[in-house]
């Protein structure tokens, strides 16, 4: 039969202490990083990385705001298990370069984002795209609504020529509250009043 593992006698009291330590780093983390707000649709989460903010604004101040959210047009939606697969896999990636500092100064969207995108204008705009009626106008039209990427020409949807932080420095976008219990706060706020006084 076999023994349940585990440390020897003298060694449970640092193993159980060094896993209290690395549990309790851990549920931190996913409390200052705002992880269950990832399993929503609501686009305020986006900001939560500053870097985002440029897209949020520009995709606030355009014709798709009143209709669609982030999720709707960044993350597939075939099946659950993808969407949430898509979501998982991409926010890790961007948590972890935002956390190394390796944010790029212009963000380009990824293949797999890319694919993701036209996939998602093609299942929202799908009765435009097989209307008959446009033949009338160029017989082309078919092949091109079918053959190329709807950004091809459609780039600046919804975002603008949007670049980077410097292509709209003074977008307003919704602050992330801050992760510090209020208590804490409270305390941070009497020592720079104290610090401002002396």
């Amino acid at each position: 039969m076999l023994e349940k593992p585990s440390p020897p006698s003298g060694w449970k009291i640092p193993v159980i202490i060094a896993s209290g330590i690395f549990t309790g780093l851990a549920l931190f983390s996913l409390y200052i990083s705002r992880a269950t707000s990832y399993l929503g649709d609501n686009p305020e989460t986006c900001v939560n990385c500053h870097i985002m903010a440029p897209q949020y604004a520009t995709w606030y101040h355009s014709a798709h705001r009143g209709k669609t959210n982030c999720n709707d047009c960044h993350v597939p939606h075939n099946n659950v298990f993808n969407k949430y697969f898509f979501k998982a896999k991409d926010g890790l990636r961007h948590a972890t370069i935002f956390s190394l500092r390796k944010e790029p100064q212009v963000i380009f969207i990824k293949e797999a984002g890319a694919a993701a995108v036209q996939k998602n204008c093609i299942r929202c705009h799908k009765d435009l795209i097989t209307d008959s009626r446009l033949l009338t106008v160029n017989t082309e039209i078919v092949s091109s609504r079918m053959e190329r990427s709807c950004t091809d020409c459609h780039r600046e949807t919804p975002h603008g020529r949007v670049n980077s932080l410097s292509a709209v420095p003074w977008a307003r976008v919704p602050l992330p509250e801050s992760p510090l219990p209020h208590w804490l706060n409270g305390e941070k706020n009497k020592r720079s009043r104290k610090q401002n006084r002396n």
